[in-house]
């Protein structure tokens, strides 16, 4: 790529504010998808399985999509912006019919559709940012995301607890606040996009990048061949950062899928069967994870300056220390204002790995391949997000007596397993980046 200026705080500022919309649509997967899956009559065991589309979905298009994304380049359009672009219009479109699914399995099909937009959003976005900054300004880039991940998903979740009061009723068999939420975040998704895509220009390749590019053409089998050759080179660094991930992603799947009916249960003493309770508990999960991810944007910048001070596998050891305590404490709260102070860990946590685990990683992987290594760090995510989709309907049947309470208390089981993960990792000194003096 060409030569990389320095960029001022808010010209990083508008090259992330795409992640804002993206993040609203994940914000909806984690807080309204699977209540949406409650209220149609799913049983607390069908939902594992039901969110399989979305794994499954980053783990076919993330790393394809890098792989495609490293080999283009368009006079107009760029690299990674066509992507990204594609992406959001297809959220955008799944998130408008969500709220018409009539079944489980048509809102389970529409959710690999969503799935498919956001993956295909997400990897080029990651790369872009890597693309356009050069490595001092790499954490505030990797942070601002975490930033605006916060924020968009802190929307997402406060919506949760706003429009109930706002839109009362019910159409067909979901509560009409569910169709503003997500009618919202097919605007968010596609505006937000076009504002970083208007703001923010890539840099054209070299000469010589041009003439490689010409050369190596896409083929059909092109991303598939570029994922497996970078993966037969991966630095061993992404081996570690995988096995961190594994148990910190089956965490969080876990605690998406339980946390509504764990405050139902340890708050109301209700299930989703008392439609009018659970409705009470999924608000109220709206409002906490509001508060959470305030706390996530608010510290999402600290923690990059905190990388430097002490290192970057040290900050997300903590973090994912206090997100498990506060899982331990999160389903022994009977009082529902007491439930925002576990979730304090938790966002705290979100915006460590919304960000730093990419600073462990990004000064080995080679600057040619950002788009595949991204894309595979994704298959990393997913992958045990998938096995989560998988095993937990089992797990949470026979050894946790479909308790949602159990469920979390499981999750932050796993989470101190992955803070001890993160300890053996090794990176380069120069990984262990800080934020830029004008920050």
């Amino acid at each position: 790529m060409g030569y990389k200026i320095k960029l001022s705080f808010w010209q990083i500022l508008n090259m992330n504010v795409g992640f804002f919309g993206i993040q609203y649509s994940f914000g909806l997967q984690q807080s309204a998808v699977n209540p949406i899956y409650d209220f149609l009559g799913a049983h607390p065991d069908q939902i594992a399985i039901l969110n399989l589309g979305g794994p499954l979905a980053g783990l076919l298009i993330q790393p394809i999509i890098g792989a495609m994304s490293d080999k283009t380049w368009h006079p107009r359009f760029g690299r990674r912006k066509p992507y990204f672009l594609v992406g959001a219009i297809m959220c955008s479109l799944a998130l408008l019919f969500f709220p018409f699914s009539s079944s489980l399995w048509m809102a389970a099909g529409l959710l690999w559709i969503l799935d498919v937009g956001n993956n295909t959003a997400m990897e080029p976005y990651r790369a872009f940012v890597a693309d356009t900054l050069n490595e001092e300004q790499l954490p505030t880039g990797f942070q601002m995301q975490s930033f605006f991940t916060g924020f968009g998903q802190f929307l997402s979740y406060i919506s949760l607890f706003i429009f109930p009061l706002i839109f009362i009723g019910q159409t067909g068999s979901l509560p009409n606040w569910i169709y503003a939420s997500f009618f919202l975040g097919a605007i968010l998704s596609i505006s937000s996009i076009w504002w970083s895509m208007k703001t923010t220009k890539e840099i054209p390749p070299t000469e010589i990048e041009l003439q490689m590019l010409k050369q190596n053409k896409i083929g059909i089998f092109t991303p598939f061949i570029e994922i497996y050759q970078a993966i037969l080179v991966m630095p061993k660094v992404m081996w570690q950062l995988f096995l961190i991930y594994l148990f910190q992603w089956y965490a969080l799947m876990c605690y998406w899928q339980n946390n509504s009916k764990s405050i139902a249960l340890s708050v109301w003493n209700a299930t989703p069967t008392n439609k009018s309770l659970y409705a009470e508990a999924v608000s109220w999960n709206g409002l906490i994870g509001a508060f959470g991810f305030v706390i996530t944007f608010s510290v999402a910048f600290y923690l990059a300056t905190l990388s430097k001070k002490i290192g970057a596998k040290q900050v997300h050891f903590i973090c994912l220390l206090l997100t498990a305590i506060s899982f331990f404490i999160f389903p022994l709260m009977s009082n529902k204002f007491y439930l925002f102070i576990p979730i304090i860990g938790y966002g705290i946590g979100w915006a460590s790995m919304m960000g730093i685990p990419y600073l462990m990683v990004v000064s080995e992987i080679p600057k040619e391949r950002y788009g595949v290594y991204m894309g595979i760090i994704n298959m990393m995510i997913v992958i045990p997000m998938i096995i989560q989709n998988i095993s937990f309907g089992y797990i949470l049947k026979h050894f946790l007596h479909n308790d949602s309470r159990l469920a979390i208390t499981f999750a932050g089981v796993l989470l101190v397993i992955s803070a001890l993960c993160t300890l053996f990792i090794k990176t380069k000194k120069k990984s262990d980046l800080s934020v830029v003096s004008e920050m």
